[in-house]
C-alpha cells in the first residue's frame, strides 16, 4: 500500500453509539481508529484527513479537533493514566497531545514508512510503535528516547502490536502471516506463533489469562496460550453444556454431545462444521465413534441410544436402552458390542450387527455413570453412585474384582493404552491410579476443587488429562504422578469431557458453557517434557523461619519455564508454589508460607508450565 493512499476499506467505526447517543465520526474522511479513555468518558478518533477529534461519550459532542498530522491517521490510543494521548500516521510520526487542552507533548520520528499500530504499556511508562518497515519500536514515554527495536520481518509490515496485561510481554502480528511475541524488559523473543494463512491484522491479549487471540485476513480467529505456544480452536454451535467429546480413530473428526439434544461433528483440520445430528428428545449424555469410524454413538437423557452412519449422518438404529437416562456408551474393541450404562443401575450390552440385546448387568447400587472396555476387550469397567469401579470379565460377564477408595460417586474412568492401569476421576474431587492386574491403587492425583467430571490418556499412555467442574485441567505424568500443567478456565465453564487425538498431537474437551475447544498437547508423544529439579531443601528437610524453595529449570526445547511445585506439611496439607518465568536451565527460588517454618516438607509433584 502506498503511504500516499488511505486505507480504502471502511472500516466499521464510523459511528458509535452509546446507550441512545450516535456519535458521527466520519465527517472529513473515512475514520481509521477509534479509541476510548480509561474513564470512558471521551471517545478519540483519527481519520484520512490527518486529524484527531475528541468526543464527550454521554453527550456526542465534539469536544476538540486536532490538526495532527500531514496524512491519514492509523491509530491513536489513550495512556492508561488518561492525560496523554497518542496519534500514529502514514507520515511516518507518532505524536502525543496533552488530553486536557489539545497541545502538543512532542513528536517521535518513528518509523521510515507508515506507522500502523501504536499501544501504550500496561504502566503508561512504554509506547509500541509498529511501522510498514517491519518493525516494532520501544519508545520511553517521559523524554521520547528510543529503548529498543524489535526486528518483526525483513520483508513484510506490523499491522498490530499489544503488550500483555501485566506488561511483560508485547505481541505483533503483519503481513509475514505469523505473530512474534517478546519479553519487554529485555527483547527476547519468546515465540513466533504460526497458524494463519494470511496476514495478521490485529492482536490482543486477554486481561487476566495467558492468552492471545489474533484476527488475519484468512477470516480466521484464533486464540493462542502464550506461556505455550499453543492454539487453541473454539468451536461454537451448541447451545447447552457440551457433555461428551470424541476423535473419530483416523483423528480428522470430533463428535460432540450437548444438553441441546444434538450430535455435531466438526473437522479438526479446520475446525468446519460437517453435520449436525439431531433425533434424541432430550439432551447427549454421551458419544463414542465404532473402532473403524463407519458408526457414532449417541446416548440420551431420554433414555435412547442411537446409531448413526459417519458416512453420510443417516440413523443406523435406535436401542430403547434403560428405563432412565442413558449415561455412557463404549464400543468394544472388536466393535462388535456395544455397552451402555443407565441411571437405572444396569449396564446392557448389545450386538452393533443387529442391535440385539445380548446380556443385562445389575452393576452398581444407584446409577451407572460410565463404562469402558480395556485396550484387549477381555475387561469392562463400570462406576457409578455407589463410589465403586468394577472390572467385569467379557468372556462370562462374572465380576473380576471391585476397586474401592473414593468417598463419593466415580464420574469417569479411563484405562491405559496398555491395559495395565486404569484411572478414576469422583465427585470427591480426587483421580486415582489402579493396577488392573491386582486391584491394588498406585497413585491418588490432587488437583481439582470440584468433580473430576472427565479423564483420558494420551495415545502414547504417558500423559493422564483431567476436567473438572472447577474449569481445570490438569495434565499429569503416569509415571510418578506429577502435575504437569494446569489450565484454568473462566468460572462457570467447568469442563465436562476430554480426549486425546489419535496422533497425540491434539486434545479436544467439552465445557459447561457451551462450546467445545480443540488445543495443542504441550508433550506431543517424543517430546520430554520440562521437568524441574529441587535443589534445596531435601525432601523432608525442617523448614527454616524463612523457608525457601530452590529449584532448576530446564525445557528440552529451550523455551521459558516456570515451574509448579506442589508440597505437603505434616499434616498433609497441600500447598502449591510458582515460580516466576524464567530461561531454560537457570534456577528460581519460591518462598513458602513461614507458618510451615519448624515443621517438614515432603515434595507431592514437580512440574513445568
Amino acid at each position: 500500500m502506498s503511504r500516499r493512499q488511505a486505507p480504502t476499506e471502511r472500516f466499521a467505526c464510523g459511528a458509535h453509539k452509546t446507550g441512545g447517543c450516535c456519535i458521527r465520526l466520519g465527517e472529513g474522511g473515512i475514520v481509521l481508529s477509534v479509541a476510548f479513555s480509561p474513564d470512558s468518558q471521551l471517545v478519540a478518533s483519527g481519520s484520512e484527513d490527518g486529524r484527531v477529534k475528541l468526543w464527550r461519550v454521554s453527550t456526542g459532542a465534539l469536544e476538540r479537533t486536532i490538526p495532527a498530522h500531514d496524512l491519514w491517521v492509523s491509530s491513536v490510543a489513550f495512556s492508561p493514566s488518561g492525560g496523554v494521548l497518542a496519534s500514529a500516521s502514514a507520515d511516518g510520526t507518532v505524536k502525543l497531545w496533552q488530553v486536557a487542552n489539545g497541545q502538543p507533548v512532542g513528536d517521535i520520528q518513528a518509523h521510515a514508512l507508515w506507522v500502523t499500530h501504536i499501544a501504550f504499556s500496561p504502566d503508561g511508562q512504554l509506547l509500541a510503535s509498529a511501522g510498514e518497515d517491519g518493525t516494532v519500536k520501544l519508545w520511553r514515554v517521559s523524554d521520547r528516547q528510543l529503548v529498543r527495536t524489535l526486528s518483526y520481518s525483513d520483508a513484510a509490515p506490523v499491522y498490530g502490536v499489544a503488550f500483555s496485561a501485566d506488561g511483560s510481554l508485547l505481541a505483533a502480528g503483519g503481513g509475514a502471516n505469523y505473530i512474534r511475541v517478546w519479553r519487554v524488559s529485555d527483547g527476547t523473543l519468546q515465540r513466533t506463533l504460526t497458524g494463519h494463512t494470511a496476514q495478521v491484522v490485529s492482536v490482543v491479549f486477554a486481561p487476566s489469562s495467558p492468552l492471545l487471540v489474533s484476527g488475519g485476513a484468512d477470516s480466521a480467529i484464533r486464540v493462542w496460550r502464550v506461556d505455550t505456544g499453543a492454539l487453541l480452536r473454539t468451536l461454537t454451535g451448541h447451545t447447552a453444556q457440551v457433555a461428551s467429546v470424541a476423535f473419530s480413530p483416523n483423528g480428522s473428526l470430533l463428535a460432540s454431545g450437548s444438553g441441546d439434544s444434538t450430535v455435531r461433528i466438526w473437522r479438526t483440520a479446520d475446525g468446519g462444521l460437517q453435520r449436525t445430528l439431531a433425533g434424541h428428545d432430550a439432551g447427549i449424555t454421551s458419544v463414542a465413534f465404532s473402532p473403524n469410524g463407519s458408526l457414532l454413538a449417541s446416548a440420551s437423557e431420554d433414555g435412547v441410544v442411537k446409531l448413526w452412519r459417519t458416512v453420510d449422518g443417516g440413523l443406523a438404529r435406535t436401542l430403547t436402552a434403560h428405563a432412565g437416562a442413558v449415561a455412557s456408551v463404549a464400543f468394544s474393541p472388536s466393535g462388535q458390542l456395544l455397552a451402555t450404562a443407565g441411571d437405572d443401575g444396569t449396564v446392557k450390552l448389545w450386538r452393533v450387527a443387529d442391535a440385539m440385546l445380548q446380556r443385562t448387568i445389575n452393576a452398581h447400587a444407584g446409577y451407572v455413570a460410565c463404562v469402558a472396555f480395556s485396550p484387549d476387550g477381555s475387561l469392562l469397567a463400570t462406576a457409578g453412585e455407589d463410589g465403586a469401579v468394577k472390572l467385569w470379565r467379557v468372556a462370562d460377564w462374572g465380576l473380576e474384582r471391585t476397586l474401592t477408595g473414593h468417598t463419593a460417586p466415580v464420574t469417569a474412568v479411563a484405562f491405559s493404552p496398555n491395559g495395565r492401569l486404569i484411572a478414576s476421576g469422583s465427585a470427591d474431587a480426587s483421580v486415582r491410579l489402579w493396577y488392573v492386574s491386582n486391584g491394588l491403587q498406585v497413585a491418588t492425583l490432587i488437583g481439582h476443587s470440584d468433580t473430576v467430571y472427565a479423564i483420558a490418556f494420551s495415545r502414547d499412555g504417558g500423559l493422564l488429562a483431567s476436567g473438572g467442574g472447577d474449569g481445570l485441567i490438569n495434565l499429569w505424568r503416569i509415571s510418578d504422578g506429577t502435575r504437569l500443567r494446569s489450565y484454568s478456565e473462566e468460572m462457570g465453564t467447568g469442563v465436562l469431557a476430554i480426549q486425546f487425538s489419535p496422533d497425540g498431537q491434539l486434545f479436544g474437551y467439552g465445557r459447561l458453557d457451551a462450546t467445545v475447544v480443540v488445543a495443542r498437547n504441550p508433550f506431543p508423544p517424543n517430546r520430554p517434557p520440562a521437568v524441574p529439579e529441587l535443589l534445596a531443601p531435601a525432601d523432608g528437610a525442617t523448614v527454616s523461619p524463612t523457608p525457601t524453595l530452590r529449584v532448576r529449570l530446564s525445557d528440552p526445547d529451550g523455551d521459558q519455564v516456570q515451574a509448579v511445585i506442589e508440597v505437603r506439611n505434616g499434616s498433609g496439607k497441600v500447598r502449591t508454589l510458582e515460580t516466576g518465568l524464567v530461561a531454560s536451565g537457570s534456577e528460581a527460588s519460591v518462598s513458602v508460607d513461614p507458618s510451615l517454618a519448624g515443621r517438614q516438607l515432603h515434595l507431592a509433584g514437580a512440574g513445568a508450565r
